[in-house]
């Protein structure tokens, strides 16, 4: 099975900084796809940003430009790097992978148990 465990959430005062991680761990041959998601109330999920294997990112346009995904392969890490926060970045971040495992022919979606970021004064 395969794990990806989140940490480095908090409470941060508006403007202020955090970092989030989540590794995964397991039988994993490869993993393509990282990501990290939020579920703002009322709405569905949905990517704040994510990165592939090869390093492409993509990000949500309310934190371009703020928020700046990385991983280490050699970890299965992934990294969150969040600055300029504001009380809308408020929420539960949830790491996402998709992972070839050992043994296996397909990928596999995973996801973490969820990190609170909680941006106020």
């Amino acid at each position: 099975q395969v794990q990806l465990v989140e940490s480095g959430g908090g409470l941060v005062q508006p403007g202020g900084s955090l970092r989030l991680s989540c590794a995964a761990s397991g039988s994993i041959v490869s993993i393509n796809f990282m990501g990290w998601y939020r579920q703002p109330p009322g709405k569905q999920r949905e990517l704040v940003a994510g990165i592939t294997s090869g390093g492409s990112t993509d990000y949500a346009d309310s934190v371009k430009g703020r928020f700046t995904i990385s991983r280490d392969n050699a970890k299965n890490t992934v990294y969150l790097e969040m600055n300029s926060l504001k009380s809308e970045d408020t929420d539960v971040y949830y790491c996402y992978a998709t992972v070839i495992r050992v043994g296996a022919r397909y990928e596999y979606q995973y996801w973490g148990q969820g990190t609170q970021v909680t941006v106020s004064s």
